[in-house]
């Protein structure tokens, strides 16, 4: 087994299953997961005690360090769950696996309410049916931050043939306490429920359809806006470990189905989350598919006006500033981040921020945990409605009015094969085009990339994916769509070399 393979991107490790992704390498990461919580004063192990204890009288003892299992729906995620388990067992660490499949921000929420060291998800997220992967959550229930994915990483090297085949047999583990099987919806239920007005909801008789995309959100999303009081057409809900055939994101072209149930139907609003739940799609009464990036600033302007809540806001660096006009039409600070959910909940463990988010579907507020979470989302969106008795596309003018009108779109594009990355970004550096679209460059962003911000408030964002990937990410946001094709087209001619 290949263990450099193993490294964490932005939002986890994942691999093809049968090839890098294997029982062998998923203890590997188990194994280091522990010993990772076990050198770490935060995370309180007390794994010598248990194995002392089980030792003497076959029994735990009591207050052993914890990490919480989850999985999503992908091939053999609930046997990859229990493999985990075995070896964090072996480690004297206390597994609490869900008995189902659960999202990750419901495993986020476990690892807080248990007071846990950690959890580990088996999921790979938005990647095709093929791929499985592992999400690690700390102790303060957000992404894992670079530094401890690349502590991680090096653990997996550092081990043993004969340490990754420790284990503690499943069934036995059970028996001995050592590894618990719970059932995470309740009180994650309980937990929206503590964040969210539902008799709003309730009150508006809204009908919603909900698709769960054959992901982890198929036990919560249709559930939870039931329990709300909603009327509700679950779609996509059956276990299909193909996803259709497609990867289980909540792009506009995989909610297709929901758009045409909401429009056939008539109904208020169409609601999704991706695979692992962490990401949510929201579709308005005609079949308008919303944006993440118009989403965010929704959220905001609703807890702020209709909630009467007041905090900071976190956005990374490639997201609308939609965001940031309807923030200080309100007073509120905005702190940008680089890309990447981890550097926004970094932000939101602090307790000072009322929301954060990211362009690629990624959400969460104050008093919950500093991870994405894609029902939470879809429930704001929800309440919002309900609050505002009209469809999204209404809200959205209206809010044009007051801040401005934002359009933005994101391509990915491929080197040419003359240029190479190193020399694009060494000339981005050192010669950067001082005017985009005929508009006068006002300042250059090096946060995460390039973004460059034009005088008038329109901007264009580059990120290189790597020295030995030939793709750059494009961002670009103004006020038309015109002024957009240009500063896509200038964006093309970045990327090719020509500036």
């Amino acid at each position: 087994m290949a263990t450099q393979n193993i490294k964490f991107g932005t939002s986890g490790w994942r691999a093809v299953i049968g090839e890098d992704f294997t029982i062998a390498s998923l203890r590997r990461v188990a194994h280091a997961a522990a010993e990772h919580v076990k050198e770490n004063r935060d995370y309180g192990y007390k794994g010598e005690e248990f194995l002392l204890s089980l030792k003497k009288t076959g029994k735990p003892a009591p207050k052993t360090a914890r990490i919480i299992i989850g999985y999503d729906t992908r091939y053999m995620s609930e046997d990859f769950a229990k493999i985990a388990a075995e070896a964090i067992a072996a480690e004297g660490i206390t597994a609490v696996i869900s008995s189902a499949e659960a999202p990750t921000p419901v495993v986020a929420w476990e690892v807080l309410r248990h007071d846990a060291s950690g959890g580990l998800t088996l999921t790979a997220s938005q990647n095709p049916p093929h791929y499985s992967g592992i999400k690690w959550t700390p102790y303060w229930g957000g992404p894992a931050l670079p530094e401890i994915t690349a502590d991680l990483e090096a653990r997996v090297q550092a081990l043993t043939i004969a340490e990754v085949e420790k284990l503690i047999p499943f069934e036995h583990g059970v028996t001995a306490g050592i590894i618990k099987v719970e059932d995470f919806r309740e009180d994650y239920f309980k937990q929206l429920e503590s964040l969210l007005d539902l008799g709003a909801i309730k009150k508006a008789g809204l009908k919603i359809a909900a698709d769960a995309v054959n992901g982890a959100a198929r036990g919560y999303l249709r559930p939870m806006l039931e329990r709300a009081g909603a009327k509700v057409t679950g779609l996509r809900e059956e276990r299909d470990v193909l996803f259709g055939g497609r990867s289980p994101d909540t792009g506009e072209e995989n909610l297709k189905g929901l758009k045409e149930a909401v429009v056939k139907g008539k109904l208020n609003l169409g609601l999704a989350c991706d695979g692992d739940g962490d990401r949510f799609g929201v579709i308005d009464s005609d079949g308008t598919w919303i944006s993440p990036n118009l989403v965010l600033g929704l959220a905001l302007e609703h807890l702020v006006k209709n909630r009467g809540l007041k905090g900071k806001v976190a956005r990374s660096v490639m997201t609308s500033h939609f965001t940031d006009a309807i923030a200080k039409s309100h007073g509120l600070e905005v702190r940008e981040t680089a890309v990447g959910f981890k550097h926004v909940g970094n932000l939101l463990r602090t307790g000072q921020y009322l929301i954060g988010g990211e362009e690629s579907g990624g959400l969460s507020i104050m008093n919950h945990v500093p991870e994405k979470d894609g029902i939470l989302a879809c429930m704001l969106m929800a309440e919002m409605v309900a609050y505002e008795r009209k469809p999204i596309k209404k809200i959205l003018a209206e809010l044009n009015k007051k801040v401005g009108t934002f359009t933005n779109t994101r391509l990915t594009l491929q080197l040419d094969k003359n240029v190479h990355m190193e020399f694009l970004v060494e000339k981005l550096k050192l010669n950067p085009p001082l005017n985009l679209g005929g508009n006068s460059v006002w300042r250059i962003d090096h946060t995460d990339g390039f973004k460059f911000i034009m005088k008038d408030g329109s901007w264009l964002g580059l990120r290189p994916a790597g020295l030995t990937d030939p793709t750059v990410r494009l961002y670009a946001e103004a006020s038309t769509p015109q002024k957009i094709a240009a500063l896509c087209e200038a964006g093309r001619k970045i990327v090719s070399g020509k500036f």
